[in-house]
């Protein structure tokens, strides 16, 4: 912004100020602490406004975005399932992170004393929403670092709770449970996501520049470790150990309707831009910055799985450009604040050619990914992990001058965080991978993971919710 346009832009909030207090009917001019008071009122009001938008345009990427995108995908009659299980967790995990989610993933590390995960500070929403102070006779309302009130952002962290989940369901999709699902998502939300967000969000053993973090920390802005890393190597160990579906290699299990895919891959690559640009938890010249990069990586991401399908296949298709619209969203996640949008150009496209190629593997070695969730995810937030600290810089990132940058920058300039982006992967996968093997076989001792042969062969729809998705 120009000195001009900052000097217009206050002016203009100091008159809204002014009139605001009475003073169009008042010969008293307003003081400058009024003025000042006015200033920041307008400020909080702003970053309180786009925050809620974001919030809202998360939610939006589970249903109907991201419950589309798997719908189309999976064979008809199991469309109900999957649409069900993106509504119910909507529900379900935001149930959990009201009562204590919240409070293991942010809770208690104000001054660095709990790396590992958080206490019960927040349980039950103690502390977050507004109180009243009989002394002073007003409300009294919690706040996250002075810019937005404490219960934005728990409602906009919580979004972040739901969806990831969800996208784990696209490794089991046609063949777990409904009542096992539930019983894994509830599981996994607490003991992967809750610790996994506190390490790397708050303060914890992967937070970049913590007292106790491991390996420098990580940047991650908006979720490469905690969100797509998590869930994609979570998705990889489902496939494993669930199995193939009955049929899988010689029996028909194309998408049954890719119109649903394509509109749901539109819904994710608009809701991306809260998930993204959101992440900066204000509104300001990083937000904008974030917005655009996550853009330039999602057209990207089109353009390169289109460009692998013409070289491997011959011609074009229309899950290719929905699943290089994602991929390339997902490696750009982790760097959208941190890097330029001619960075997040190279970033998108990287993650496109990249997952495009790792989905082609997937059909070698023969596991049973049903839905892509590992060869997008897991592989397109490990990309994007690494390759923001290769373009991670200084003139985006916003901070003091010394800090270390990304490998491009760091080779003129000084210390790379190259170390700190691969140790968080590292221990996001290790990780991931225990816990998820952990708790699959506690589900499987307690509700059985996988529907029976028959039922598997009528569908989802019918054995689990007696309902069908199309009435032929």
């Amino acid at each position: 912004m120009t000195q001009a346009s900052r000097f217009t832009a206050l002016t203009a909030t100091a008159l809204l100020a002014f009139l605001a207090i009475g003073g169009a009917a008042s010969a008293e001019p307003p003081t400058l602490e009024e003025v000042a008071a006015g200033v920041e009122a307008a400020s909080l009001a702003g970053h309180n406004a786009w925050m809620l938008t974001s919030c809202a345009l998360v939610l939006f990427m589970t249903v109907p975005g991201l419950a589309m995108f798997y719908g189309g995908l999976v064979r008809r009659k199991n469309v109900l399932s999957v649409l069900m299980q993106c509504l119910f967790l909507m529900g379900m995990m935001t149930v959990v992170w009201a009562m204590y989610g919240y409070s293991l993933a942010f809770g208690g590390n104000d001054n660095g004393e709990n790396p590992y995960i958080g206490n019960d500070q927040y349980m039950r929403m103690a502390g977050v929403s507004r109180t009243w102070d009989e002394a002073a006779g007003v409300a009294i309302e919690p706040m996250f670092a002075d810019s937005i009130p404490l219960l934005t952002h728990m409602v906009f962290q919580g979004m972040f709770f739901i969806i990831t989940p969800a996208l784990i369901c696209g490794a089991f999709a046609e063949r777990m449970k409904f009542s096992a699902m539930a019983l894994f998502c509830l599981l996994w939300g607490t003991f992967v996501y809750c610790p996994l967000c506190h390490w790397v969000w708050d303060g914890g053993i992967l937070a970049f520049g913590g007292e106790k973090s491991w390996g420098g920390g990580a940047l991650d802005f908006a979720g490469g470790t905690v969100v797509h890393i998590s869930s994609g190597i979570s998705a990889l160990i489902c496939a494993l150990m669930i199995g193939r579906r009955k049929g899988f290699g010689h029996e028909d299990m194309r998408p049954h309707n890719l119109t649903y895919t394509a509109i749901g891959a539109g819904m994710l690559w608009v809701g991306w831009f809260g998930f993204n640009a959101g992440s900066e938890l204000l509104s300001d010249h990083l937000t904008a910055s974030a917005f655009v990069v996550t853009h330039f990586g999602a057209a990207a991401g089109v353009l390169a799985w289109v460009a692998y399908e013409c070289l491997t296949r011959g011609k074009p298709s229309v899950l290719g450009a929905a699943s290089g619209a994602v991929a390339g969203l997902v490696c750009v996640t982790p760097a959208a604040g941190f890097v330029s949008p001619m960075s997040g150009l190279v970033m998108g496209a990287a993650g496109g050619f990249v997952c495009a190629w790792a989905v082609g593997v997937k059909n070698k070695l023969g596991y049973d990914d049903a839905l892509d969730a590992f060869g997008v995810h897991g592989v397109g937030g490990t990309l994007g992990a690494i390759l923001t600290g290769v373009f991670a810089t200084r003139a985006h990132w916003d901070i003091a001058e010394g800090k270390p940058l990304g490998l491009l920058e760091a080779s003129s300039y000084g210390e790379s965080v190259m170390g700190g982006q691969l140790c968080a992967t590292a221990v996001t996968w290790v990780f991931s991978v225990v816990a998820t093997y952990v708790l699959l076989k506690i589900v499987d001792i307690t509700v059985g993971l996988r529907i029976d042969e028959e039922g598997e062969r009528r569908g989802l729809d019918i054995v689990d919710h007696e309902e069908e998705g199309y009435l032929l």
